[in-house]
């Protein structure tokens, strides 16, 4: 039998499974999973003539999925055997590691948790062999009644027509899963279970309350062990911690993810939406701003009251039922709809700081991460079919140079259309192959995430790839062809005709509010000198020279430098510490020699002692450095 392995056509013997293939090729070691014809296949699934074949390791996605969706069904063994009545729900792999969720009268406690962790050693010792086998629906439900598993009987039950239920056994244990799964639990090398948490079955809050063990493992204790270090570190730049430390931001009781911005957080808010606004309208964008409270009906119109209105809020005014909005995109094209365009007033770029308001639940909202209002650096762009190419190169590059401006790296991937769209299937291969030949005509290597597009369109995504390795997704650039329709769009072509424009929806920051986490989490609190809250402070010898230092002060702020006094009766030495602790990248300290001579002994915190400056060398410094947004 033939098949296509590494771009070459190899022969095999016929009726071999994946992991005999790969055997044969020499290909198994470390191997999770494959990909046949790009659809990823357990290995013990039988080669088919012809198909092409790819094995995966640990080192993809693909292979990572898999590996923790094995490790989850360790987990739930290892619970089944310490807790016998607690019942299973669901365990997928997720994007660092992988959950299961119990539904357990006992609650699962610290002791617990080291308790399971000390059994799922047991069960990858015991390394219990892995079998996968179909029932028919009738069969699997009582299987699954037999067994006292609810949540399975119901899982298998909301199956599609024609949808074969699936088992894989581990020893004793069985559980309903579609796979794929690691041939053992032998390169299963470190397992760590991480925390508990409460979660709703299915997600919503009516159903019952499950306990949710979060865990991970690794092929190799030293990749465990990074990880963890990893955590600890993320701890420490946990930006709802050092928001407080810093006094950036907080969340009261009175607005749970309702975010208060403090004085120092307003000026990197600010620095950051000036900045924004500088490069747009160097991009040829007008700013505009839409309300935040539109009629019902608009968000009809648009779709989103099908899709979003369970997240929105709503009001009356004058007996008129309002939505508070979730999104920018309907305020926009009613201004473009004021009046009629020309094909000569296209790419017509809007961009907007528009205030969002979307519902989330509350165990979902997470510091700046998860609000339930943010700003959106939204912008919109009308323009012809023809046009779309160009411009969407020209958001790439523009987003390329935005990112670089804070040192983010990304990745890219390309979202395809979900369950829940609008429009044809011909407007969608368009819009599809449109981002796609943009990103290929820049060389940029994406990946698929099928499934994942907006409801009116598929979109470009940009992941950044912050300092400690995680990744956060922020930017996006959506083609839409079904507002322009819904709000009966037009422009006046070359021949006199009104055309349909196509939108291009795009956001780079994402959310303002997220963006600022992202920073904060990325420089650990150190940020960027044209960011800091604080960029210099004044620290006098004594009271002698504190007026030197008012004028010091005044003169820095009149050249825009943020600067201030501390003129506490403590010592220099305890002054200059708590300088370095609040992050501020100078710290001058002026005496009687230094007030004489119109000079300042400089401490940068990043390259330590400057040595004493002259006030006009220090300013050329600072403004220098402020300019060319040095990182």
């Amino acid at each position: 039998m033939r098949i296509l392995y590494n771009n070459e056509t190899v022969e095999i013997e016929n009726g071999m499974t994946l992991i005999q293939a790969a055997k044969a090729l020499g290909a198994d070691k470390g191997v999770c999973v494959a990909l046949v014809d790009g659809e990823v296949k357990d290995l013990r699934s039988e080669v088919g003539e012809g198909q092409q074949i790819e094995f995966l390791d640990f080192g993809s996605p693909e292979g990572k999925s898999a590996f923790w969706h094995t490790s989850s069904h360790v987990l739930a063994q290892a619970v089944k055997r310490l807790y016998p009545n607690a019942k299973l729900a669901i365990g997928p792999s997720i994007d660092n590691g992988f959950y299961y969720d119990f539904d357990s009268v006992e609650p699962f406690t610290p002791e617990s948790l080291e308790a399971i962790e000390n059994e799922v050693a047991k069960v990858i010792k015991e390394n219990p062999k892995i079998t996968k086998y179909t029932l028919d629906r009738k069969e699997a439900v009582e299987k699954a009644k037999n067994a006292n598993e609810p949540y399975k009987v119901e899982l298998i039950e909301a199956l599609e027509e024609g949808e074969e239920p699936s088992f894989y056994d581990q020893g004793e244990f069985s559980d309903l899963c579609a796979g794929p799964h690691l041939m053992g639990l032998s390169p299963i090398k470190a397992f760590k279970v991480l925390s508990v948490a409460g979660a709703y079955w299915r997600g919503d809050e009516k159903n019952q309350m499950l306990q949710r063990i979060y865990a991970i493992s690794f092929p190799s204790k030293e990749m465990l062990d990074d990880y963890l270090e990893m955590l600890e570190e993320a701890k420490r730049r946990d930006h709802r911690k050092l928001g407080r430390e810093l006094d950036l931001f907080s969340i009261q009781d009175e607005g749970p993810g309702f975010p208060f911005f403090h004085p120092k957080g307003m000026v990197v808010r600010n620095e950051l939406e000036n900045f924004w606004k500088v490069e747009h309208a160097k991009r040829g964008y007008d700013e505009i701003k839409s309300p935040i409270i539109l009629d019902a009906d608009l968000w009809r119109r648009s779709g989103h009251w099908d899709h979003y209105k369970d997240n929105m809020y709503f009001t009356f005014i004058d007996e008129r039922e309002f939505a508070v909005k979730p999104m920018n995109c309907p305020g926009a094209m009613l201004l473009y709809k004021r009046q009629l365009h020309s094909y000569r007033d296209l790419p017509l770029r809007y961009g907007e700081l528009g205030l969002v308001h979307r519902h989330e639940k509350s165990g979902a909202l997470h510091g700046l991460m998860r609000v339930r209002n943010f700003t959106q650096d939204d912008a919109h762009i009308f323009l012809a079919e023809d046009q779309v190419h160009d411009e969407i190169n020209r958001i790439i590059d523009f987003t390329n140079e935005f990112y670089a401006c804070f040192g983010f790296e990304y990745t890219v991937e390309l979202s395809t259309r979900p369950e829940d769209s609008i429009g044809t299937e011909e407007q969608w291969e368009i819009a599809t192959s449109s981002l796609a030949k943009a990103l290929e005509s820049k060389g940029i290597a994406y990946k698929i995430n099928e499934g994942d597009g907006a409801f009116y369109g598929p979109k470009i995504d940009f992941h950044l790839k912050d300092s400690i390795g995680r990744t956060w997704q922020c930017g996006t650039i959506q083609l839409d062809f079904q507002m322009p329709e819904r709000f009966e769009l037009v422009y006046v072509d070359q021949e006199g005709n009104r055309v349909r424009p196509i939108v291009i929806h795009r956001v780079i920051f994402g959310s303002i509010e997220r963006f600022i986490a992202i920073l904060v989490e990325h420089f650990a609190g150190d940020l960027p000198l044209w960011l800091s809250p604080v960029q210099a402070n004044i620290i006098p010898i004594s009271e002698d020279n504190l007026a030197a230092a008012n004028d010091l002060l005044e003169f820095l702020a009149g050249n825009g430098i943020r600067a201030k006094i501390d003129s506490r009766n403590e010592t220099l030495s305890y002054r200059v510490r708590e300088s370095e602790l609040q992050k501020i990248p100078y710290c001058l300290v002026i005496g009687a020699k230094e007030a004489a001579s119109s000079t300042v002994s400089v401490r940068s915190k990043k390259k330590g002692s400057l040595g004493v400056l002259p006030i006009q060398e220090l300013v050329a410094l600072i403004d220098g450095q402020i300019k060319s947004k040095e990182l």
